[in-house]
């Protein structure tokens, strides 16, 4: 029951933490809006569709799982995983990812971008936790949405799981193409010495 009411509460937490708030403070402090979603008809703004769609389906899981025993069955539950082990091991995860992706935030502060800036110029972090992954914040997405899966196994999260997946190395991809022309030998240094997830 507890579980009911507190993974509501975590993914507008999740929510507000991951985007709402990095998105007010980089817009605060620069006066840029950081969504860079939305503004033309090509790869990088299908992908941001495509997200904005997984964000809702997420929401969806966790609100039918929350509401009732019966809404929940039509996700179809995958009741060999339903155990007290990975209920625990998925909490455990989707809280660390919180955590991680909160650091990274912190660590891009202005340079934090929802997707491919084309406008403004933006610094190469490459320390803290950008020294252990180049995509820390993608690293904790998937973390996120691999516990979600692990706490409520079900047919939708465990599509939510690959799609989110495949997604995210197909944004990673054009992102890592875009700095590499805006950052040039400094990113292909960058490449070199730390991996493209961990």
């Amino acid at each position: 029951m507890a579980l009911k009411i507190y993974l509501p509460i975590y993914i507008i937490l999740y929510m507000l933490v991951a985007f709402v708030i990095p998105t007010y403070r980089t817009y605060k402090q620069t006066g840029i809006n950081p969504i860079t979603f939305g503004k033309n008809d090509n790869a990088h703004d299908y992908i941001g569709f495509i997200m904005k769609v997984l964000i809702v389906l997420l929401f969806v899981a966790v609100l039918t799982y929350s509401m009732s025993e019966k809404m929940y069955s039509y996700l179809v539950p995958i009741s060999y995983l339903q155990t007290q082990i990975l209920t625990i091991t998925g909490l455990a995860l989707i809280h660390i990812a919180l955590v991680w992706i909160s650091f990274a935030q912190f660590q891009m502060s202005n340079s934090w971008r929802i997707g491919i800036d084309e406008e403004n110029k933006t610094k190469l972090v490459t320390d803290g936790v950008f020294s252990i992954s180049r995509n820390p914040i993608f690293l904790g997405m998937i973390i996120s949405v691999l516990g979600l899966f692990l706490i409520l196994p079900n047919t939708l999260t465990f599509f939510l799981t690959i799609t989110t997946y495949i997604v995210i190395q197909i944004q990673i991809r054009l992102e890592e193409e875009f700095l590499q022309k805006q950052h040039a030998q400094d990113y292909v240094n960058y490449k070199l010495k730390t991996k493209r997830l961990l």
